[in-house]
């Protein structure tokens, strides 16, 4: 299998607190490794080659997300969206 790689050079992150950034970041990362590491993931990478952009839609947090979750929810809606 051929590695992934995937290169998120900015990173929005509107409306939460500033001090809560780098747990948000680090939770996207490590759930995007996990689910990228899927074999029907990596699959469906190789199928439809590399691209600029992912629309993933709306992700709902709930009311008071904690960063890990917001990291990890978005990068599970990441990785559904993937496999559309």
């Amino acid at each position: 299998m051929r590695p992934v790689l995937v290169d998120i050079q900015n990173l929005a992150l509107k409306g939460f607190r500033c001090q809560d950034r780098l747990a948000i970041a680090a939770a996207l990362q490590d759930e995007l490794m996990r689910l990228l590491a899927q074999p029907e993931v990596a699959e469906r990478l190789a199928r439809i080659g590399g691209g600029p952009r992912a629309k993933i839609g709306e992700v709902n947090l709930g009311a008071n997300p904690k960063p890990h979750q917001v990291g990890a929810k978005t990068a599970r809606a990441i990785g559904k969206g993937l496999l559309k």
